[in-house]
């Protein structure tokens, strides 16, 4: 994907060293401890969203790394209307875009796909999150998109959710969720499978422990029951399988990403990341290297201001639940919306309140048994 920051688009700004300001005046370069420095901001808001596990929501950047897009300017004004109740709404996703076609994981299509999908709402008072995964063989109404090659626009259609990223990238994913949701998305964050999978590595792995045997050949797994700490290859195949658990639908898949997240959260929180500067710098330059975000958020400054607000949200204060969905009559490997369900989640978001029990039982999700599979 492009970086917009080099991109001729009005405004767009380039992070070079001793880059000239927009006022005229030259920024001067960074030295190493104010990376440093920046890169411990970073380091925080990673514990709190991470996307492609869906993982998703706010990974840190370093200048000249990161990569935003525009969105506010290809939307435009017709979107839903914002909350300004200090609540917060990001749509995270899991991608392909910058790897490539890999087929590694069970994937069979070339060009740029989004696995993992997640709407991430912080509440006003910023000590809970409510994450809804939104699952990618969903059959919505997607919106009419501007095409991300420039070839015109794309009509309105019944279509698979994760086709409005293939077909108009960042701009129409946004536009399909704000559609089908009637929440206005605060902010956009994208992770790059690949870069992911070498944050993971970074790391240096992430605990988890499976209650039963995950296997799938697709995706290189073979788990025993017990405890197992996962390299990058070995979690990117967790949370991008399909037929290692459940019913071999992207309904168990999203259960594994939720509680791999939550796994990841407190091994970045356990992790001795600030007593080492260099393992520092290196997990904020491979995750930096990984993301994409809305031009609101493609600063190292902008980030490390979401990362204070959201550096009291711990795994146990996130909500994980998963759009109330059942098998579609007309095709059952897709799944369509259960209508009153959805809505009584999205109406919880907007209120800033709770998502209730009663919106989430019923759905197809259910009765798959992933969520028991890894504890």
């Amino acid at each position: 994907m492009a970086d917009d920051s080099t991109s001729g688009r009005p405004g767009a700004r380039r992070r070079t060293g001793g880059a000239i300001r927009p006022s005229g005046r030259r920024r001067a370069p960074h030295t190493r401890r104010r990376r440093i420095l920046k890169a411990a901001a970073w380091t925080a808001a990673a514990a709190v969203v991470l996307g492609g596990t869906g993982l998703g929501f706010a990974y840190f950047k370093l200048d000249g790394n990161i990569s935003g897009v525009d969105i506010d300017a290809k939307l435009g004004k017709h979107r839903p209307g914002d909350t300004p109740d200090g609540s917060m709404d990001i749509l995270v996703l899991g991608s392909d875009s910058r790897s490539g076609t890999d087929g590694r994981y069970g994937q069979d299509q070339p060009g740029a796909r989004s696995d993992t999908a997640m709407v991430v709402h912080i509440n006003k008072k910023h000590d809970k999150a409510s994450v809804i995964s939104i699952p990618r063989d969903t059959v919505v109404e997607r919106p009419g998109c501007e095409r991300d090659d420039g070839g015109g626009t794309a009509p309105p259609q019944r279509a698979m959710f994760n086709s409005a990223y293939e077909t108009g990238g960042p701009a129409c994913a946004v536009k399909t969720v704000e559609s089908m949701s009637g929440v206005r998305m605060d902010h956009y964050a994208e992770v790059d499978f690949a870069g992911f999978k070498k944050l993971i590595d970074d790391l240096g792995g992430v605990e988890v422990t499976t209650k039963k045997p995950i296997k799938d050949p697709d995706s290189h797994l073979n788990l025993s029951p017990g405890p197992h700490k996962l390299g990058g290859e070995q979690s990117l195949g967790l949370v991008r399988t399909r037929h290692g658990v459940g019913d071999g639908s992207d309904l168990g898949r999203i259960q594994l990403q939720q509680a791999f997240v939550k796994a990841l959260m407190d091994q970045v929180n356990s992790v001795g990341v600030f007593s080492s500067p260099k393992k520092l710098y290196d997990l904020a330059d491979s995750a930096t290297s990984a993301v994409t975000t809305d031009s609101d958020l493609d600063s190292v400054g902008d980030l490390a201001g979401l990362a204070n607000m959201l550096k009291g949200i711990k795994s146990d204060d996130i909500h994980m639940s998963t759009l109330p969905v059942t098998y579609d009559p007309q095709d059952p490997n897709r799944v369509v919306p259960i209508k009153s369900k959805a809505e009584k989640m999205w109406a919880a978001i907007k209120r800033d309140a709770d998502v209730p029990k009663s919106a989430e039982k019923g759905s197809a999700s259910d009765g798959n048994d992933a969520g028991s599979v890894v504890g």
